[in-house]
């Protein structure tokens, strides 16, 4: 029976009763270009009945125009959506498909083969309960059968189906069959899965896609389908402890306060004793809310709200949890990342970590290594580029309550945004917490920044200047300085030249160095600060990411940012230090402003433009710009 017969026959109110409580099974298609991905997807949807007739009239049009099947029903074109798929024959995007069943409900994810779409298979793959690997039965085992295997592994999908694909053109073998089982077998147990289905098809003739074929009677198992409609799911989250982040505080009034959110694992009932992590807090379950109403239980997959017994402190982004086993806090981890943006991961750089509800600012350290998705191999890398995948340890600005991945997605997974620009710049897994995460504490100390700077007389603050190479910043940063020591304030000058000599002599002048070159003087610059001084630092420093990373490391009026504007002309005109010219001939490479990019401040503290103001009107500027802000007071802070 299909969808509309059922509702002619139980009434349209029954039919859509019984089809809220189907369970849903997402799943994604995944294998080598051309193993059938797309035509797999489409016989699914053909077959289940859920095409309406003017879908069919452009499959059939589309077919005749564009199809591969010689004016048969190509079956492929239903999933492949984006013209430029149609154009190449080829799956780019990630295309997401619903049917169902009576039997269950399911969302597949129909994800690209080419390597340079890894990033859109990781994607699809991420919120999938299960896997279909698709393999050509002619061809075997290939580079991204692999590929797509371990990135199945590595995302922790507990249901692998290897569905043997285009039978008909093996004349339905079994020995074929079984020969591609057992290869896979070894691959998949290589990644420590060892429950996988191996079941053979042909998606283009339907032979055991949904129903049983004639021509593999030799094979007793299920169907396709079958086997999606019986998969058990979620029977492991239900049976561990209970975990659920904070979607939403809960308060329409002053006499009810509750916890919203997703139950990612375990169960949870009235009088059940919870923990608040990170806090700490404990208290019990006063009640639960459902959307019907109250309930005595609710398990993973449930949307819920919580009141406790006690008025604890919870926020969005906490974590409820079982209190007799709490997940770990900590704010430093080993994680596996998979780069997602054409700008390469820049060690040390800022970006902003989200972690189910939570947001905080997040660095990532040079990767260990990354890991060859065809081989297995694990290779040295200084950074991430797109589509790579790497193990790094990362340092956050807060302590976060976490499971490892591999024990529960939702508290161990983890998505990476550019702190400017606001795109997803990758996607990351908790391994573990790091050692010192749990070990290094912050000292207490009795004598603070307030007390140091009421000993110098001032309010400490960092006077960061920014320009190209030659612009001036060192020359209006040292009289500046003068006119700070005349005036008996303490101050130090750092200088990117002088820096380099010590401090940061290891590193060069790629992107990632200087990034790292900043975040260690910015580190020097927050130190002096909390000593009490008048902070000048002088470097090129040419992305905003970096200086923006700086500014927020001080309180709100501690960090002043001073433009030094010179046209790149007028730097190459001077050109004391020759570099310019040495840059144009090629003589020294990441050059800012020849072959390396200098972002100019949006919107500087202190614009100086030195082709209308002289070195000392510069200084001038700026000590009126401390003056306004108090940073002179000889009362300190």
């Amino acid at each position: 029976m299909d969808h509309f017969e059922q509702i002619k026959a139980e009434g349209i109110e029954a039919y859509l009763k019984a089809h809220e409580h189907k369970e849903l099974l997402r799943f994604i298609t995944c294998g080598s270009v051309d193993d059938g991905k797309s035509t797999l997807i489409g016989r699914l949807l053909y077959e289940s009945k859920l095409i309406y007739e003017d879908q069919l009239a452009a499959l059939e049009a589309d077919s005749a125009r564009m199809g591969t099947q010689g004016g048969r029903l190509d079956l492929a074109l239903l999933v492949d959506g984006l013209a430029a798929e149609r154009e190449q024959g080829i799956t780019i995007d990630v295309a997401y498909r619903y049917f169902s069943t009576k039997a269950r409900k399911f969302i597949v994810a129909d994800t690209p083969g080419h390597e340079q779409y890894t990033r859109n298979m990781v994607t699809g793959a991420s919120t999938a309960d299960a896997a279909i690997i698709l393999l050509d039965a002619r061809k075997g085992i290939l580079t991204q059968t692999r590929r797509h295997t371990y990135i199945c592994s590595l995302l922790g999908i507990q249901h692998l189906v290897l569905a043997v694909n285009k039978m008909d053109l093996v004349d339905y073998s079994e020995e074929v069959f079984l020969k591609a089982q057992a290869d896979y077998r070894e691959l998949a147990a290589s990644l420590g899965n060892s429950q996988v289905t191996c079941i053979p098809v042909s998606a283009l003739e339907g032979d055991n896609v949904t129903k049983p074929s004639d021509k593999l009677s030799w094979y007793q198992g299920r169907t396709l389908l079958g086997e999606l409609e019986t998969l058990k799911i979620g029977e492991l989250d239900s049976k561990r402890t209970f975990r659920m982040p904070v979607q939403w505080v809960n308060r329409p009034s002053s006499d009810f306060r509750g916890f919203s959110g997703y139950i990612s694992r375990g169960s949870v009932g009235i009088g059940d004793k919870l923990a608040v992590l990170p806090a700490g807090t404990t208290s019990s379950v006063k009640s639960i809310l459902g959307p019907d109403g109250d309930l005595k239980t609710a398990v993973a997959g449930q949307s819920v709200t919580i009141c406790l017994n006690d008025e604890v402190d919870a926020s969005r982004g906490d974590i409820l949890a079982d209190a007799a086993d709490e997940p770990k806090v900590a704010d430093q981890f080993r994680a596996t990342i998979v780069w997602m943006h054409e700008e390469p991961m820049l060690p040390g750089r800022e970006y902003v970590l989200k972690i189910g509800a939570k947001s905080t600012a997040v660095s990532i350290a040079e990767p260990r290594h990354k890991v060859n998705v065809n081989t297995f191999e694990e290779l040295p890398a200084r950074t991430l580029e797109l589509n790579d995948i790497g193990v790094c340890n990362i340092n956050l600005d807060q302590p976060i309550a976490f499971d490892a991945y591999k024990e529960n997605r939702q508290t161990g997974g983890f998505i990476i945004i550019d702190r400017l620009t606001n795109d997803t710049v990758g996607a990351g897994m908790l391994d573990f917490a790091l050692w010192r995460s749990e070990n290094v504490q912050w000292q207490s100390l009795d004598v603070n920044k307030p007390a140091r700077a009421r000993a110098k007389g001032q309010k400490p603050c960092v006077v960061w200047f920014t320009g190209l190479s030659g612009s001036g910043k060192s020359t209006i940063a040292n009289v500046l300085e003068t006119k700070l020591h005349a005036a008996g304030r303490h101050t130090y000058l750092l200088d990117g030249d002088n820096v380099r000599h010590g401090l940061n002599k290891d590193l060069g002048f790629t992107d990632a160095d200087r990034v790292e070159n900043i975040r260690r003087v910015s580190e020097v610059a927050k130190l002096m600060t909390d000593a009490g001084l008048i902070v000048l630092v002088s470097f090129i420093s040419p992305f905003r990411s970096e200086r923006e990373m700086a500014r927020e490391a001080l309180d709100t009026q501690e960090f002043i940012e001073v433009y030094v504007d010179t046209p790149i002309a007028e730097t190459e005109r001077r050109d004391v230090k020759g570099l310019y010219a040495k840059a144009r001939a090629g003589e020294i490479k990441n050059f800012t402003g020849i072959d390396s990019p200098y972002e100019a401040p949006l919107s500087p503290d202190v614009h100086v433009k030195t082709m209308e103001c002289t070195v000392e009107d510069a200084a001038d500027q700026i000590m009126a710009e401390l003056k306004s802000r108090g940073r002179l007071d000889a009362r300190g802070s």
